[in-house]
């Protein structure tokens, strides 16, 4: 294996029906690539799968860490995260009672090594450490553009800005990839199109790869260099955008064209 990270026949039922079935992708570091199908393909079940949220019924993920491979099956979300997997949600998962700032330091706290003794004792290492994660959120915030929101309640921010701040709490988790869960959605022309943008800049500054689910073909068209194209939980069909734009079955299931 080569990719940075691959399942192999990945499946989940619930009730004796397969949301996800029999499913092989490869995730190639550096890459953007994005995954397609209608409501109900099983696009959010696959993420779901692979950050641990779900526990497949059978089949496996492997992850690349350093020269080897290990296994994510029943991993806990939150050591996923830790290795370096983050994401965000199709519906925006911020802390409604947590400023803009604490939003972020949240995530920058699930990496902190200090001892719980320093914490309990609010020893002199507690007090580096909350400096430490206050100036990386704020700069974080500065590079995107919100770090003058910073002392203001999550929810106060446009929905465009809510959307962007779940993505600078995914980034500071320092990520090696990043699972973008219809980022679009809800977004007008002008802000998908600053959304692209941003996608590439985040991809090359943080020397990222990106997975993303989206609806807004232009979008996924006009950014990912690989997609997967999922139906009742298997996949169709995988290809450049070209490819997949040309594929008969593709633009008779999805795309809104005849075969």
């Amino acid at each position: 294996m080569n990719s940075l990270l691959e399942t192999k026949d990945l499946t989940i039922t619930f009730g004796g029906l397969a949301a996800v079935k029999d499913v092989n992708i490869e995730i190639r570091e550096g890459e953007i690539l994005g995954i397609i199908g209608p409501n109900g393909a099983g696009k959010t079940t696959l993420f779901n799968l692979l950050t641990g949220v779900y526990q497949a019924t059978s089949g496996e993920i492997w992850y690349k860490v350093e020269s080897n491979y290990m296994s994510l099956k029943g991993i806990k979300p939150y050591k996923i995260a830790t290795l370096g997997i983050g994401r965000t949600f199709q519906n925006i998962r911020l802390f409604e009672n947590l400023s803009v700032l604490e939003n972020v330091i949240v995530s920058l706290n699930a990496d902190n090594h200090v001892s719980v003794i320093a914490d309990l004792l609010r020893l002199p290492k507690f007090y580096k450490k909350e400096e430490a994660m206050r100036e990386s959120a704020l700069k974080l915030l500065d590079i995107f553009g919100l770090k003058d929101k910073a002392d203001l309640p999550s929810t106060s921010l446009a929905y465009g800005e809510q959307r962007l701040l779940e993505i600078v709490r995914a980034l500071a988790l320092n990520p090696r990839i990043l699972f973008l869960d219809e980022p679009a959605a809800g977004m007008n022309h002008t802000e998908t199109n600053d959304l692209m943008s941003l996608i590439r800049r985040i991809k090359d500054e943080f020397n990222l790869t990106v997975v993303l689910i989206e609806h807004d073909m232009n979008l996924v068209m006009g950014i990912t260099e690989r997609i997967y194209v999922l139906e009742y939980g298997r996949l169709l069909a995988t290809g450049t955008p070209e490819e997949i734009q040309n594929n008969p079955e593709v633009i008779k299931a999805y795309l809104g064209g005849d075969e």
